[in-house]
């Protein structure tokens, strides 16, 4: 199992008394029009284009040699691949296939990864919240996929379908997240067989937003499959003309694609569905200790998953995906939010504009708890996405122990960091016209004077700046008298509050039939095989 493979199996310093929220409303564009949601105002549904330059921490000659390296990977040691199907793919396509072993000259490779569209669409059940996967758009998802579960009341305790229902309900609400990945936390709580089919009916309940199947057998994919084009109102036709849905798959690192992952790929890929490739590879342990050597082999074992999908199914939407992060060399634990894993974002964010990929990214960190560490780990992790050009990021909301844990807490609290992000690529910022130079208000106020009461000052102020809707900017006298209440333990008020008067989507009451009694019929047959 990898880190994003769902499992089959108060330490919160506060004072009595609640936090006050602040009325003032907050930043100019986007945060003129924040929309109240009952707990919190917030900014508006958007999909946020990046405007800045990437980081390229590469020169010229540094991305050659991770292609070359990357391409010598994939010609002279080979990728195995457990999958039959693929196997007998990869010879029709003229590779050298050894058993499991599949080797493959780097003009194929750059010929189908050439195929690849640089960008597409995935269409939910609201089309009014298709996204742009690709170009300068930068997206945000839901935590996905940790066993287990953490708030201020419960300490650490296993995933259940409760707390699985609350985190959907969290990845609805807020505006900032565009996308409803795995399983938020796996509900462990539901047997194996039919897990799939709850907390798909939840998920598409509960939220409008695009969603996920994981390839863990054919089961699985093709349930999937039939519940959004339900929950869609979609014929097959209409299902397959664009992307509706997305599967992400993991390489077992090193060097490997195993079964259940490659067949759900490729009957995902033959219906005109999306497919990300992320291979998680932990610098040190899973790849070479070099983020250099770290990144071209997690750049060989995606290309390679990538040109088997294109030979199938020239265009089909693919995102090249990058997992790479270092081990504490002290105790072989995985390290997230640390300078090595930002350069080997970077690094890769290089490289897929290079092979012409969108790119997806994971907000993590290694912290246990909602702490200072989540917070500066995460901080740096999502700043590294913005940084290397990254277009979906996974994991954005919620993760904590290396992605063991989901907390809806946490969850809040890198919403707040998104808000940021987002708001930092909002034009008005950066204006620079007349009226924003505003030189015409230095030489009214003068020397001696303040801009608080200036009409330039007044007719901007309620819009001027971002206003968080979780930080407190009160000074330490007034945060002590209303409370003086820490970070973590605000999030969990407002978290509470939010799944408490949280409002599901609508949906058509016989849609919403249909899914109940195809998710009812699909465990009278058994769901799935759990042997996988």
């Amino acid at each position: 199992m990898t880190a994003e493979t769902p499992a089959n199996t108060s330490g919160v310093p506060s004072r009595e008394g609640q936090p006050r929220r602040r009325g003032r409303s907050g930043g100019r564009a986007g945060n003129a029009r924040r929309v109240a949601t009952g707990v919190i105002e917030q900014m508006p549904w958007r999909l946020p284009e990046n405007t800045d330059r990437p980081t390229e921490p590469l020169d010229e000659g540094g991305v050659q040699a991770i292609h070359a390296g990357a391409m010598r990977i994939l010609e002279e040691v080979g990728i195995e691949f457990l999958n039959d199907e693929a196997l007998a793919l990869f010879r029709d396509a003229g590779c050298t296939v050894s058993g499991t072993n599949v080797r493959m000259g780097r003009d194929w490779v750059m010929e189908m990864v050439g195929k690849a569209p640089s960008s597409f669409t995935l269409t939910p059940r609201n089309p009014d919240r298709t996204l742009t996967v690709g170009g300068r758009t930068i997206l945000f998802g839901n935590v996905s996929s940790p066993p287990n579960y953490w708030d201020a009341e419960t300490g650490k305790v296993p995933g259940t379908r409760s707390q699985c229902r609350d985190l959907l309900k969290l990845t609805q609400y807020f505006n900032c997240i565009h996308f409803a990945g795995g399983y938020p936390v796996e509900p462990v709580d539901i047997h194996a067989s039919v897990r799939h089919l709850d907390v798909l009916h939840d998920k598409l309940m509960l939220t409008d937003k695009v969603v996920h199947a994981y390839s863990l057998g054919p089961e699985r994919v093709e349930d999937v499959v039939e519940m959004v084009k339900i929950a869609g109102g979609l014929s097959e036709e209409a299902f397959q003309a664009t992307p509706r849905m997305y599967t992400n798959i993991n390489s077992t690192s090193p060097l490997k694609h195993d079964i259940p992952m490659i067949d759900g790929c490729l009957r995902l890929i033959r219906r005109g569905q999306a497919v990300f490739v992320t291979p998680f590879t932990l610098a040190g342990a899973m790849a070479p200790v070099t983020m250099a050597g770290a990144v071209a082999q997690s750049i060989a074992e995606a290309l390679s998953a990538i040109a088997l999908f294109q030979w199938v199914r020239p265009g089909c939407p693919c995102v090249i995906g990058t997992f790479t992060s270092n081990v504490d060399m002290k105790s072989g634990a995985p390290a997230f939010g640390t300078p090595e894993y930002m350069r080997a974002t970077q690094m890769t964010g290089q490289m897929a504009r290079f092979y012409g990929l969108p790119m997806r990214a994971s907000g993590s960190c290694a912290a246990n708890v909602p702490d200072g560490q989540a917070t500066w780990e995460t901080s740096n992790a999502l700043w590294s996405a913005v940084q290397s050009g990254t277009n979906i990021v996974y994991h954005a909301a919620g993760w904590l122990e290396g992605g063991l844990i989901a907390s809806p807490a946490k969850f809040v609290m890198d919403c707040e960091i998104i808000q940021q992000i987002q708001r930092y690529f909002e034009p008005g910022i950066v204006a620079t016209g007349p009226e924003d130079v505003a030189v015409e208000a230095v030489a009214a106020v003068g020397p001696n004077g303040h801009f608080f009461g200036t009409p330039h000052t007044q007719e901007r102020y309620t819009t001027a700046f971002y206003q968080p809707f979780l930080s407190d900017l009160r000074n330490y006298e007034a945060w002590d008298l209303a409370g003086g209440t820490w970070t973590a333990a605000r999030a969990h008020e407002i978290w509470k509050k939010i799944v408490n008067e949280f409002e599901p989507p609508a949906m058509d009451v016989a849609i919403a039939e249909q899914l109940s009694d195809f998710v009812a019929r699909r465990k009278s047959e058994g769901g799935a095989p759990t042997d996988f």
